[in-house]
C-alpha cells in the first residue's frame, strides 16, 4: 500500500469515526461538517481508484 492510498484510508476512518461522535452527541452542526468532509475524501479516494471497505 502507497503512502497516498494509507493516508486518505486513515483520514476516511479517523472522520467516520468523529462523525460518529458527533451523532451521539447529538452534535448537528458537526454531524454535518464531518459528514461534507467524508463525502469529499470518499470522493477523492474514488477519483484515485483506492477502495474503501
Amino acid at each position: 500500500m502507497d503512502a497516498f492510498t494509507a493516508g486518505i484510508l486513515q483520514r476516511i476512518e479517523s472522520t467516520e469515526s468523529d462523525l460518529h461522535r458527533a451523532r451521539e452527541a447529538g452534535d448537528v452542526f458537526t454531524m454535518d461538517v464531518e459528514q461534507a468532509e467524508l463525502d469529499d475524501l470518499r470522493r477523492l479516494a474514488a477519483e484515485y481508484g483506492v477502495h474503501v471497505g
